[in-house]
């Protein structure tokens, strides 16, 4: 199929990111996605954000509302800021965004194309094309207001574009991959002038006539058909976090991980020492979402549990907290980069290890609980929400979460 890897159904959210979090959604996010390339490359980059799930997990370990359609907005703003500015290093860049910043993808695309050599009008054109089928030739209702489009330095691209249905108030996200499109990435353009950068794309080649009868072909399919084809995510309407959301076998092993004494008897953990079990508690989260496999991104709500969200739910976002697990995973990032792997490895360490614990972890109902806790304790951790800072403990009692 051309190049459709899923699509994800929001309720509609509106408002702004404020500032404290918008710039440690940057410095968190921008760190995730170095520690990817650092592990796995620039393809793997662009196959993660191409995963409507995992995309969803990333927004909510970064503190975003867990279900909202503005964690696509967010997300990929806070990244475009961090990855951009890194992108000599990194090889990946963001284009686009919403409204006018979306119109802007073309101008960019070409001023990249400038700088690497790649053909700046088969970039464009790819862009146009992917927001054409969403948002003309599957006819679903949803208008197109958000347009993005990274690339690597590679010639692999991804776009994740998002829709809003003003009837059912929801709105919605698709992704793309060019992987899925052999015909972009076989062979470098003949007629690129330049440095060769590597792989180049062109839809206008003869090699893609192929692709363009596909995209033809794609406009004529019914939309359920296309759909049912694609990795799919559907968020509820709720606002709260409920047992139905989260798979609590996978928290709670997260949480007996974070939380139980026992855990400073494992080696692994040495190189953290010092860190405390709230931080680990999302540093696991964290860690997961940089080294999970695909399966273990169908319960997105789960990653809220790492810095909560600034609408309070299901906590306010823990501010120390949040600062700590950016400082412990860009200390990992930068010893690596000079040969010193032992404070990643330990990051990579913690959801191995809470991987384990789930094969034999039976969870009794705790969600309530845990929520409770932690909205008692965010005091302590600077939380905050856009309302503003979290208040003292509703009571005083100390809750045991199984």
């Amino acid at each position: 199929m051309m190049g459709k890897t899923g699509y994800a159904d929001l309720p509609l959210h509106y408002g702004r990111v404020p500032l404290w979090l918008a710039e440690r959604m940057s410095t968190l996010g921008g760190a995730i996605i170095e520690a990817i390339v650092l592990e796995y490359g620039r393809t793997e980059v662009l196959q993660r954000i191409s995963d409507p799930l995992w995309f969803q997990s990333l927004g909510c370990v970064l503190g975003m509302d867990w279900h909202s359609s503005g964690i696509t907005t967010s997300v990929m703003g806070a990244l475009k800021k961090s990855i951009n500015a890194r992108s000599s290093d990194l090889g990946i860049f963001i284009c686009g965004g919403r409204g006018k910043h979306s119109r802007k993808t073309p101008q960019e695309l070409l001023a990249i194309a400038d700088r690497t050599g790649m053909d700046g009008n088969a970039l464009v054109r790819a862009s146009r094309l992917s927001a054409k089928v969403d948002n003309t030739a599957i006819h679903d209702g949803f208008q197109l207001y958000l347009h993005n489009f990274i690339l690597t330095v590679d010639g692999e691209w991804a776009v994740i574009q998002q829709g809003l249905n003003d009837l059912s108030g929801m709105a919605r996200r698709y992704h793309w991959h060019s992987s899925t499109l052999p015909s972009f990435l076989d062979d470098p353009h003949a007629a690129v002038t330049g440095e060769n950068q590597g792989l180049i794309l062109n839809l206008a080649d003869k090699a893609a006539a192929e692709t363009r009868t596909t995209i033809l072909k794609l406009s004529e399919e019914h939309p359920e058909k296309i759909l049912k084809e694609v990795r799919s995510l559907v968020m509820p309407r709720h606002h709260a976090v409920t047992s139905a959301d989260v798979n609590l076998k996978r928290l709670g092993a997260t949480l007996t991980l974070a939380h139980e004494t026992n855990v400073r008897d494992f080696e692994s953990l040495l190189l953290l020492e010092g860190v405390g079990p709230r931080t680990i508690q999302s540093l696991t989260l964290v860690s997961e979402v940089i080294y999970g496999s695909p399966v273990r991104f169908n319960d997105p709500a789960r990653f809220s549990f790492a810095h909560g969200g600034k609408d309070g739910h299901p906590f306010p976002v823990p501010l120390t907290v949040y600062d700590e697990t950016i400082a412990v995973l860009k200390n990992g990032i930068e010893k690596s980069k000079i040969g010193q792997t032992d404070k990643q490895k330990s990051i990579r360490q913690l959801s191995v290890m809470s991987q384990q614990i789930e094969k034999h972890f039976q969870p009794k109902p705790f969600l309530d609980q845990l929520i409770e806790k932690e909205r008692n304790d965010s005091w302590k951790y600077g939380g905050k929400t856009v309302l503003g800072n979290a208040k003292g403990p509703l009571k005083n009692d100390q809750l045991k979460l199984f």
